[in-house]
């Protein structure tokens, strides 16, 4: 699958629901209404398009949410997902969860054939946690982390950086993740969705960060890639990664080698942009998967060349209407 800017497509991040257990402040309302369940697309229709997805080049699969591991019998799609990396058809199978779920389902997941997993950490003070969570246990989170580690897992941080709240805590997070053997990557809050609040009171651009932790840290830059839009460095003092998502102040989209399935079939080829193409109605149009392949290389013939996020004292509201957690993170 190759766009009209010549970009070969080979990611997919599939949603498999739009619920998740927190309500972070950058990510969702707090009271969220959430898609009926009957909207949503089967385990089977979701392992299907997935197949579908294989067999036009995708070679890693990413599962997101909302929070994936809240779905009911999400295990049992991961592992019928997870004979693909065994077979060689699929390099890489994993996952981002904000962590809740994982004191249960890490050992699961590192038998079915994931081996590395994103997890959303924002903050490691408890109060701060759950004032940007709005429900969240920070200890059942860590504990789910290190259950993680336990389990053989590659853990990865994602945090948000956030104005006021946790740009106080950065440091913080640099070194834990360098004690505890994280990688980790900072991001850009995105304007999506409405979240009962202005959007430019959260916005704490990463160029900032930066300046910032290279008074304490030595930052070398790295050529590296996960397939994802971070840019890394690699941290001398703690000799773990640090990557910089900055959807706002420096766009990735020159290398964007992916696209996104909400969990009711929607394709976005754009995170950032409205087109999409509907694959639920070819999904379920028939045993042949050929309408459903056409709708996917139509949705990539028409890939925009990149997003158009702004935040600024003239673009205080989302760009976008959809929220995250409905689009997959």
């Amino acid at each position: 699958m190759i766009d009209p800017f010549g970009r070969t497509i080979t990611y997919l991040r599939l949603s498999v629901t739009d619920r998740c257990d927190l309500r972070c402040v950058y990510c969702m309302s707090e009271d969220m209404e959430f898609l009926p369940k009957a909207d949503l697309l089967s385990l089977e229709e979701l392992e299907r398009l997935a197949d579908a997805f294989l067999r036009l080049g995708v070679r890693k699969l990413r599962l997101t949410g909302g929070e994936p591991l809240v779905r009911r019998g999400i295990m049992d799609l991961i592992k019928r997902l997870g004979k693909h990396v065994a077979a060689g058809r699929l390099d890489e199978l994993t996952l981002t969860t904000n962590g809740t779920q994982l004191a249960v389902c890490a050992e699961d997941l590192a038998k079915a054939g994931v081996r590395r997993i994103n997890v959303s950490l924002d903050s490691l003070d408890p109060a701060v946690f759950r004032r940007i969570t709005r429900t969240g246990d920070l200890k059942k989170v860590l504990t789910g982390i290190a259950a993680a580690k336990a389990a053989g897992l590659m853990v990865k941080i994602n945090a948000v950086a956030l104005k006021g709240i946790t740009e106080y805590e950065v440091d913080c997070l640099v070194a834990w993740c360098g004690e505890q053997g994280h990688d980790l990557t900072l991001i850009e809050t995105m304007p999506l969705g409405d979240i009962d609040g202005d959007r430019l009171d959260q916005y704490l651009p990463l160029d900032a960060v930066r300046r910032h932790l290279e008074q304490r840290w030595t930052l070398e830059p790295l050529t590296v890639s996960s397939g994802g839009p971070a840019r890394y460095v690699h941290v001398a003092e703690t000799g773990r990664k640090l990557g910089f998502i900055t959807p706002l102040t420096e766009h990735f989209c020159a290398s964007c080698n992916r696209v996104r399935v909400t969990c009711t079939g929607t394709l976005y080829p754009c995170l950032g942009q409205e087109d999409a193409v509907d694959l639920r109605a070819p999904l379920r149009a028939g045993e042949s998967d050929a309408l459903l392949e056409r709708a996917i290389m139509a949705a990539i013939d028409h890939k925009p060349e990149g997003h158009d996020f702004i935040i600024d004292e003239n673009h205080r509201r989302p760009a976008l209407s959809r929220h995250m957690n409905t689009t997959g993170g």
